[in-house]
């Protein structure tokens, strides 16, 4: 049997826009061929001077008519099930045609032949198709106001079940197949008439009583005369020998009567018990895009996508059952739908989906609205912790998200943490080394080197890397965009997690914070560990391009040192400011910078580090920075120890126009043509 895009409920796939595409180009490559690139021939019809619109659409019908009449008598396609129909609707469609005929003698195009003709460059083309486009913008938006004319005369005639699907052979109390006999003959008819017509009107009509119109007549003749030898053309040929030879196949009112009693179902209990018990002989599977799938699902489910279920049904079909579910039911029932169609009776939807399951198996038992007994808790815990990983993961569905710190972005204190630990929407990200994660860390925390997050960008090494791929690499570790993002440090390493939330600023991402006192103090304090791993799912982070309005080059720098318009803070220990030490091309610094070492932000507590109260900082920096709405540039060598300056005076002390130049003293002292001061340190206004 054919099946139809339509029929498998994929017109929106891959290939179903590819032979769209495929299609469209014949068609256009037929109409052109048939000098419909031109509206004088086009236009002629009316005028009795050309009737090639005539002959190829007669043409065209027939072939069309008498090709599915054949496939259809032969039970290639179901007409029923495998083909869309437009309801009819008498008065709408009289008005429409009307507007459409006035339409076409004016501008000599239809919407198709337009395409053609602005393909061959025709300028009344594009201005014809420019109409046709506003024109459709004014039909969508003036719809709610026309519907009633759109939907008006709807026909009484029922057909395939549908109310409104009128047939011309039905309105005409004819049987389709002499109905197409019918049709045939006027086909016919035109045929000689236009031929005729044209060599009285302009000498043409080459084809008038010629062998090669006479046999082209007589074939579509004997083709549509046997159409009677199929005994009925709405429904396809029996098909008792098939029911014999495939005990799957079933009829659409087998199928009906399966929806009706609700035996296209599985509960969401009964699924979350077979998936408990690891039963074999049940396939779940999980239809909604990769990402989605990866992002979470049910354990023990596999990702088809929806073109590739009858592969994947065949593949399966002794199994007892195949559980189809996606987030909602409506997808998934097209498909158990159009499997139940190919014979495979095997195949059902999860009632409610991916949401209702959630709801009735995995929602904690103090939140349920009715009591629930000892045994039924002890179910959903178990079903909790089996469906959610390990238990540390499992989210906390009593506190609906992250109660979220007082500043974003910010510093948090390790009692927010440990009351949201468990929260939803909290993304912990430990920048320490990978041996001193494996020690121990926060439940949940996921372990990243802020080196992951640099790379060589333009030649200079050790730089923010670009958007898309920090995009990628939040994904790979399952951050989502509307996530609270918490960052741990370890040591005196505040400019680690800082760097990382470069990152996340170069994104936009502006729920983060960094843990005031990192791991050092959430272990001083005694504080839950771990050492398992965390389940990690992809998510799609989205990239945003036009987030990143605070990174600088060089030219920018330089261009401020000229016009003496910002104040350049270089963040290095004093010796590598004044040229005593370097590890670069050249020793020194930015003309007219400033130096303040990112260390002197830094209090040692004694069993960890921090940042410096607030009120310690405004006093320092503003005995350096002019006004909270001075331009600020901040740099160090690579951007590592200049990305913790940016974070105290951008997001603890309110400085509005700080910039960061990432790129740093390694680029300045690289480039020769840019020029550098040594000397004593400077760290007045």
């Amino acid at each position: 049997m054919i099946r139809t895009f339509f029929g498998l409920g994929t017109l929106d796939s891959p290939n179903a826009f590819f032979t769209a595409l495929l299609i469209g180009v014949f068609f256009g490559l037929a109409l052109e061929r048939a000098g419909f690139g031109s509206s004088r021939r086009l236009a002629g019809i009316f005028y009795f001077r050309d009737m090639a619109v005539l002959k190829v659409m007669f043409t065209a019908l027939l072939t069309a008519m008498l090709g599915f009449s054949v496939f259809v008598g032969l039970g290639l396609i179901d007409p029923a099930t495998e083909i869309y129909y437009m309801k009819t609707y008498y008065a709408a469609y009289k008005i429409a045609g009307l507007i459409f005929g006035v339409g076409f003698v004016m501008g000599g195009w239809c919407p198709g032949t337009a395409a053609v003709g602005l393909a061959s460059g025709k300028i009344d083309a594009l201005v014809f198709l420019v109409g046709a486009v506003i024109g459709s913008i004014g039909f969508n938006e003036l719809f709610p106001v026309i519907k009633p004319l759109y939907t008006w005369g709807q026909s009484t005639q029922q057909s395939f079940g549908e109310p409104g699907l009128a047939f011309v052979h039905k309105s005409l109390c004819m049987s389709k197949p002499a109905f197409i006999l019918l049709f045939t003959l006027i086909a016919v008819g035109c045929f000689w008439g236009a031929e005729y017509i044209e060599r009285k009107k302009s000498g043409t009509g080459i084809y008038f009583n010629s062998p090669f119109l006479k046999a082209f007549s007589l074939a579509f003749i004997v083709i549509a005369a046997a159409m009677f030898l199929f005994p009925d053309l709405e429904t396809g040929i029996p098909r008792d020998a098939e029911r014999v030879s495939n005990p799957l196949y079933t009829s659409e009112q087998e199928l009906l009567k399966s929806v009706a009693d609700a035996e296209d179902h599985v509960e969401a209990e009964d699924l979350a018990a077979y998936l408990y018990d690891r039963n074999p002989n049940i396939a779940v599977v999980d239809v909604r895009p990769e990402a989605e799938f990866l992002a979470f699902h049910l354990r023990g489910a596999v990702n088809v996508q929806l073109p590739e279920l009858p592969a994947f049904a065949e593949k399966n079909k002794d199994k007892e059952k195949i559980v189809l579910y996606s987030n909602g039911m409506t997808h998934p029932a097209q498909a158990r739908d159009s499997l139940f169609r190919m014979g495979y009776r095997n195949v059902y939807i999860l009632t409610d989906g991916l949401t209702g399951f959630v709801a009735e198996c995995l929602k904690p038992a103090s939140l349920r609205g009715e009591p629930v007994s000892a045994a039924e808790a002890a179910q959903i815990n178990a079903w909790r912790e089996y469906f959610y990983g390990q238990e540390e993961a499992v989210p906390d569905e009593s506190k609906d998200g992250a109660m979220l710190p007082p500043n974003l972005p910010g510093l948090a204190d390790t009692e927010w943490l440990a009351e949201n630990l468990k929260r939803m929407g909290i993304k912990i990200i430990d920048s320490r080394n990978q041996p001193e994660y494996n020690k121990n860390h926060l439940p949940n925390s996921v372990a990243i080197s802020c080196e992951s997050f640099r790379g060589v960008v333009g030649g200079v090494p050790s730089v923010l890397l670009p958007a898309e791929m920090l995009a990628e690499q939040f994904s790979l570790m399952g951050v989502g965009p509307d996530d609270v993002v918490v960052l741990i440090y370890g040591g005196d390493k505040v400019r680690d997690a800082a760097l990382i939330s470069m990152a996340f600023e170069r994104l936009g991402h502006k729920n983060y914070v960094i843990l005031d006192g990192g791991f050092d103090k959430w272990l001083a304090e005694g504080k839950p560990l771990s050492t398992d791993l965390p389940p990690a799912y992809r998510s799609v982070y989205p990239v945003r391009k036009d987030a990143d309005k605070f990174t600088v080059d060089y030219r920018q720098v330089l261009s401020h040192v000229k016009n003496k318009s910002a104040l350049i803070l270089d963040v290095r220990p004093p010796e590598y400011f004044t040229g005593q030490k370097s590890d670069e091309a050249r020793a020194g610094h930015i003309p007219g910078a400033v130096n303040r070492a990112f260390t002197e932000d830094l209090l040692n507590v004694g069993t960890y580090f921090a940042l410096k109260p607030k009120a310690e900082l405004e006093t320092a920096y503003a005995g350096i920075i002019p006004s909270k709405d001075a331009v600020v540039v901040v740099h160090c060598r690579t951007g590592h120890q200049a990305s913790q300056t940016f974070f105290v005076l951008k997001h603890l002390l309110g400085y509005r126009n700080v910039f960061w130049y990432d790129a740093g003293w390694t680029e300045w002292a690289a480039r020769k043509d840019l020029p550098v001061e040594t000397g004593g340190v400077r760290n007045e206004k």
